[in-house]
C-alpha cells in the first residue's frame, strides 16, 4: 500500500471522503502542508505522528475542507421553507416549535439564512429553532463568532443585510436576533449515534456533501438523514443530488429550483442506464449543404461574416451567466448561455453551465449532453467531469463515473 493510500483510507474513514470526488492532488496537497508545518521529513514520519495526535488528525481534516458558501445560496429554497414552515405550523396547530437542521453548516452562512427567512416571513422566535452542525470545530467557531466578510453576501439581492448585520471595522456582525435562534456544534454524519436522543426534524437542509461520498457511503449517510427528518418533513439537498435521492425513494415536493424532497415515497425502480456516444466533428467531403459548426446553436444558414466581439463582452457575460445560476434563476441564465453561443465561438464554461441548469431541472439525459460537449471542446474541464461522474453513477454507471473521476484527478494534478 502506498503512503498517499494510507491517507485517503483515513479521510474515508473519518469523513467518508471519496478521493475521486475531490481529486488526489487535493489531499496530497493537504498532507505536504501538513506534514511541513510539523517538520515530518517523509510521510512515514508523518503518518505516525498523524495516528499519535487527534489535533493533527482534525488538522488535516481541516486542510482538505475548503468551505465555500454564501448567504442565501440557492434563494429558491428559503423562500420555499418559509412557506412551508407557516404550513406546517398551521398544520401542528402551533403546538411545539418547528425544528430545523443545517448540516453540515460550514461557517454558519446557511443556519443564519434559514433563521433570517423564517424571520422575514413572520414567524416569532418561540415558533422555531435552527440547529447547525459540522465535521470542522474550526467552522463551527467562526459561525458562532458570527462576523462575515464581503465574500459571505453574494448575488444582486443582499437588502437582508441591512436588516440583520451592523457593520464593523472587520465585516458584518449577525444580529443578536438572528444568532439566538441557531445552536451550533461539532457532529459528524457518519457517527451512528449522532442526535440519536433527538427528536425529528421538520426540515433538514444537506447540500453539496452527498456528492463528495462513493454510492456505499451515499446510502448510508442517507438512512441517517431519512431517520434524522419527520415523517411529514422535507429535505433540501444540492442541485446535482436529485437524481441520487430519486433512486433512493425520495420525490421532489414540485417546487422548482427549491431542491426539495419528502421523505416518505416508494422507492423508484432503478433507472436504465443508456450512454449517449461522444460528440464527433462533423465531416463532409462535399461543400454542400452547408452545416453549423459542432454544438453551434445557430440554424444551418448562410449569415454575413461579422467581427468577433470584444473579449471583454464574452467575459462580462460568462460573469453574468455564473452569477444569474449561482442565484438560482434558472430561466435567465439559460437564455444568457443561449445569447452567448450565438454571438461567440463555442465554450466549454458555458456547456457546463448549461448541463448543471438542466442537471437541476432533471433533464438528465440533457445534462449528460451538455457536460458531454463541455468535454469535448475542453476534455479536462474538471467540473464538468466531476457532474457528469456524479451523474453517471446515480445511474447506475459506477465504472463510468470511477473513469471520469480518474480524469478529474489526473487534470488536478497536472495544475
Amino acid at each position: 500500500m502506498s503512503s498517499d493510500q494510507r491517507f485517503f483510507d483515513f479521510l474515508k474513514e473519518r469523513i467518508g471522503l471519496d478521493v475521486a470526488s475531490v481529486g488526489e492532488a487535493i489531499i496530497e496537497r493537504a498532507v505536504r502542508q501538513r506534514s511541513l508545518s510539523l517538520n515530518a521529513q517523509t510521510a512515514d514520519q508523518y503518518w505516525q505522528q498523524l495516528l499519535g495526535s487527534t489535533d493533527e488528525q482534525q488538522a488535516l481534516i481541516e486542510a482538505v475542507i475548503v468551505p465555500e458558501t454564501w448567504f442565501f445560496r440557492y434563494p429558491e429554497s428559503f423562500a420555499t421553507l418559509g412557506r412551508l414552515a407557516v404550513a406546517r405550523l398551521a398544520e401542528i396547530k402551533h403546538m411545539r416549535a418547528l425544528r430545523i437542521l443545517s448540516l453540515p453548516c460550514s461557517t454558519g452562512e446557511e443556519p443564519y439564512s434559514i433563521a433570517m427567512a423564517l424571520l422575514d416571513v413572520g414567524l416569532a422566535p418561540h415558533q422555531f429553532k435552527v440547529q447547525g452542525m459540522d465535521v470542522s470545530p474550526l467552522s463551527v467557531e467562526r459561525a458562532r463568532r458570527g462576523v462575515y466578510g464581503k465574500n459571505s453576501f453574494r448575488g444582486q439581492d443582499i437588502e437582508f443585510r441591512d436588516r440583520h448585520f451592523t457593520e464593523q471595522t472587520d465585516g458584518y456582525r449577525i444580529a443578536d436576533r438572528v444568532r439566538e435562534q441557531v445552536r451550533l456544534q461539532v457532529g459528524n454524519l457518519l457517527d451512528p449515534t449522532l442526535l440519536a436522543n433527538e427528536p425529528t426534524y421538520d426540515f433538514v437542509f444537506c447540500r453539496n456533501l452527498l456528492i463528495y461520498f462513493d454510492q456505499p457511503t451515499q446510502k448510508q449517510v442517507f438512512e441517517v438523514l431519512k431517520g434524522l427528518t419527520h415523517v411529514d418533513g422535507v429535505l433540501f439537498i444540492g442541485p446535482a443530488e436529485g437524481s441520487l435521492l430519486g433512486r433512493l425513494g425520495m420525490r421532489s415536493i414540485g417546487v422548482p429550483q427549491s431542491f426539495a424532497f419528502s421523505r416518505h415515497a416508494e422507492p423508484a425502480p432503478e433507472p436504465v442506464f443508456v450512454p449517449l456516444p461522444a460528440p464527433i466533428p462533423q465531416r463532409s467531403a462535399a461543400p454542400i449543404p452547408t452545416k453549423p459548426r459542432p454544438f453551434s446553436t445557430l440554424s444551418a444558414q448562410v449569415v454575413p461574416i461579422k467581427p468577433p466581439p470584444p473579449q471583454s463582452d464574452a467575459a462580462d457575460l460568462l460573469s453574468q451567466i455564473a452569477t444569474l445560476a449561482n442565484e438560482g434563476k434558472s430561466l435567465e441564465a439559460r437564455a444568457a448561455c443561449e445569447r452567448y453561443l450565438q454571438s461567440h465561438p463555442p465554450a466549454a464554461q458555458v456547456f457546463y453551465w448549461l448541463g448543471l441548469l438542466s442537471d437541476v431541472a432533471g433533464s438528465a439525459l440533457e445534462a449528460q449532453g451538455y457536460y458531454r460537449k463541455a468535454l469535448y471542446l475542453e476534455p479536462q474541464h474538471s467540473q464538468a467531469l466531476m457532474h457528469l461522474a456524479a451523474l453517471l453513477e446515480s445511474q447506475g454507471d459506477v465504472a463510468g463515473a470511477r473513469r471520469l473521476q480518474a480524469r478529474a484527478a489526473r487534470s488536478e494534478r497536472k495544475q
